[in-house]
């Protein structure tokens, strides 16, 4: 379902399999450095590089099982410079 422009969200229900499919999708497009997700509402093109924040949780109570992984990473295309290397001194 496209939420608004820049932004992608998809639910259904899905079998072991196809999410096994969905998922080595993710690997091959995060190799690539390009994950294109869309479904008959709309569409995005995810262009992953560099280091990236990986969160992932796990739960299992009451019956119910669940399991969210968050990739992010940031879009800036330059390398950040580096600020050299810290010097500090005292007294």
């Amino acid at each position: 379902m496209m939420e608004r422009k820049g932004r992608f969200r998809h639910q259904s229900l899905q079998d072991k399999k196809s999410i096994l499919k969905m998922l080595d999708a993710l690997k091959r497009g995060i190799s690539k450095g390009e994950i294109e997700f869309g479904d008959d509402t709309g569409d995005i093109t995810l262009e992953p590089h560099g280091l990236m924040n990986l969160r992932v949780t796990a739960t299992n109570e009451d019956g119910q099982s669940r399991l969210d992984m968050r990739i992010s990473w940031t879009n800036d295309i330059q390398e950040k410079k580096d600020g050299g290397k810290l010097k500090v001194k005292g007294g």
